[in-house]
């Protein structure tokens, strides 16, 4: 079992140091700016662990608006291009959301329409999200409809971040027996602590021991998932938290 940590951007950080430091097995990381529309802007990373890459957090294929969806779809192709080119595991993507104005089964057909026109050179693994009344894959019943409508896809996984789950209002124990009977796999385990309550709605990640979810929960998470697992938790405390699965698990 694979257990590491989110260390940054390719080309910023000392990628192979930073995993070292953290005795990371795993680690993930960006490939551009996370904030950006801009294709990524590494093309060649020093490493020796597995590792996976994060897409931009603007990306929201599910929109119904043109001016977000249709450069989510071309960013997110982007990025799976450069990942399987680097030699990435997979490449993970926020479920995404609709809007109040909108029908959750507009979301679901965008969904369908960018896994129709898109290569999948790696996995994309599909992450549930803490917030929005109208998200993708906030709660499980909303992940079983879009498992319905993605699901048979090839390369197509899924991404567990259990504060996430937490602060969307779902219960952590039994997790992930939940989800595989919607999805039938996982294949990244985003483990974090939340720094706010269940069902706050909060995506606020803390390190494992500080947060407001039991250590002792995420470990069995991470334990049950029987998969890569990385820590996304502030960077000071990381080490610690690698340390803390390690020696659990």
């Amino acid at each position: 079992m694979l257990i590491g940590a989110h260390i940054g951007k390719g080309g910023e950080t000392d990628l192979a140091l930073a995993a070292k430091e953290r005795d990371a097995d795993v680690v993930q990381l960006f490939l551009g700016d996370p904030q950006s529309w801009k294709a990524p802007t590494v093309t060649e990373l020093a490493l020796d662990v597995p590792f996976f890459v994060h897409s931009p957090y603007v990306v929201n294929v599910a929109s119904a608006n043109n001016k977000i969806r249709i450069p989510s779809r071309k960013i997110l192709d982007q990025h799976a291009t450069a990942a399987a080119a680097l030699g990435a595991q997979g490449l993970i993507v926020h479920g995404g959301h609709t809007t109040a104005q909108d029908s959750d089964t507009l979301g679901l057909e965008n969904w369908v329409k960018t896994f129709e026109r898109m290569e999948r050179p790696l996995p994309v693994l599909i992450e549930n999200t803490a917030g929005g009344d109208h998200a993708m894959a906030r709660r499980l019943d909303a992940i079983a409809r879009l498992w319905d409508a993605v699901g048979h896809f090839d390369n197509v996984g899924f991404c567990l971040d259990t504060c996430h789950f937490f602060a969307g209002g779902e219960e952590l124990v039994g997790i992930v027996e939940r989800v595989l009977a919607i999805t039938g796999r996982i294949d990244l385990v985003h483990c974090n602590n939340s720094r706010d309550a269940f069902d706050s709605g909060a995506d606020r990640h803390a390190n494992l021991e500080s947060g407001t979810i039991d250590a002792d929960v995420l470990v069995a998470v991470v334990r049950a998932a029987g998969c890569p697992a990385v820590v996304e938790t502030p960077s000071e405390g990381q080490a610690d938290d690698i340390a803390l699965l390690k020696s659990r698990l």
